[in-house]
């Protein structure tokens, strides 16, 4: 079955039908990722947003339910050039085409994805369309036009939990899975706030001892407060950090009483509470080779991301340390604050997709939290 993938700009490409039959608008972006499409799939941050793999053919070791890093696929539309429907792997379960289906996701493949990401490269992201009822490119286009803009909008409450849980999975292990690792007494009390959390942001804090509690975006900070939480996580999310002043308000109460660590849109949030802002990147990082420079190890690490929005450095004050940035553009990847336990990354350092170089960056929230509790200054 024929569809047609439609930009606000007027360009457009016709393809075949994937997965659901239907229409849906969102931002098209563009992940240069060669595997890991079923966790990019899952990432709540792509909420709102039809993503293009740029790797030729997805799909080629299908489908397995282990490795989903949230309940269900968010993202708004999927493009590739060509889908794999005879995926071999041992541990694949279904097809990337099943998959989508069974989860409604309206996707398209066999258009030119190279010069569509060569086009985004070059104009932008933008709002988009993809149709496999509507096959008309001038009544998509307009459709396109019409469509609200990723700015501006708070995606957060459509991805965030409705109520508080205790995630007790660690870490997979080939052969064995995921270990138990419910906490009895563990030394560190995490609260985590759901922006749009990743399951093995949550494997890795567990993994190191942590009791977590994930709570929903819009907790105040006198709740976490009476938690008594050794530190707060603030998660990766969706869209524009800048209309979510509730959870901005809550993460400036928070600071100097807790340790906190931020990752992604939890790294713009605590950036805007310290008194920066942010602003919108042409095409954004996604993908799993962004470089970054870590200035305090004096290290490279191949970090994995996805992100269309970025700090401002000019808008930072003095309290606020840039202590990574992206060796690509320059652009600030991580922050620390001089007044407060608190710090934040702009990358993904516990990949899913991706590669593991920052994984250190837990066991450093970590050591802030055990120097928070002696009574020490800020690690």
């Amino acid at each position: 079955m024929k569809a047609v993938l439609a930009l606000a700009d007027g360009k457009y490409f016709i393809g075949k039908a994937l997965g659901a039959i239907g229409e849906v608008t969102g931002e098209v972006v563009f992940n240069t990722s060669m595997t890991g499409y079923q966790e990019i799939l899952t990432d709540p941050s792509y909420h709102g947003e039809i993503v293009t793999m740029t790797y030729p053919q997805i799909g080629n070791y299908g489908i397995n339910l282990e490795d989903v890093e949230s309940n269900r696929p968010f993202l708004s539309g999927f493009i590739v050039k060509e889908a794999c429907h005879f995926p071999s792997n041992f541990r694949s379960e279904m097809s990337l085409d099943t998959y989508l289906k069974d989860n409604n996701i309206v996707s398209i493949e066999g258009i030119d994805t190279r010069a569509l990401v060569r086009h985004i490269r070059t104009v932008g992201a933008q709002t988009g369309i993809i149709s496999s009822t509507d096959i008309d490119p001038d009544s998509l286009i307009e459709k396109a036009r019409k469509a609200p803009s990723i700015v501006g909008r708070d995606l957060v409450k459509e991805v965030t939990c409705s109520e508080p849980y205790q995630p007790t999975e660690g870490l997979w292990t080939l052969g064995e899975g995921y270990a138990d690792c419910k906490q009895t007494q563990s030394p560190y009390k995490v609260i985590a706030y759901d922006f749009g959390i990743k399951r093995n942001i949550l494997r890795n804090l567990t993994s190191l001892g942590c009791d977590v509690t994930v709570v929903p975006a819009t907790t105040s900070a006198a709740e976490i407060l009476k938690m008594n939480p050794d530190g707060v996580f603030l998660s990766n999310g969706p869209g524009d950090p800048e209309p979510l002043h509730y959870a901005q308000k809550n993460i400036q109460e928070l600071l100097g009483k807790v340790p906190v660590f931020g990752i992604c849109l939890g790294h713009q949030l605590l950036s805007i509470a310290a008194g920066g802002c942010t602003y919108k990147l042409k095409f954004g990082h996604r993908g799993g080779n962004q470089p970054v420079l870590d200035y305090k190890r004096q290290q490279v690490e191949i970090t994995s991301q996805n992100h269309g929005f970025a700090v401002d450095e000019k808008s930072l004050g003095d309290d606020i340390k840039v202590t990574h940035i992206n060796l690509n553009d320059n652009t600030i990847e991580g922050i620390q604050l001089l007044s407060s336990p608190a710090f934040s990354v702009q990358y993904h350092p516990e990949a899913s997709p991706g590669p593991h170089d920052a994984q250190y960056l837990f066991e450093r929230f970590i050591d802030l939290m055990k120097e928070h509790k002696k009574g020490g200054k800020n690690a």
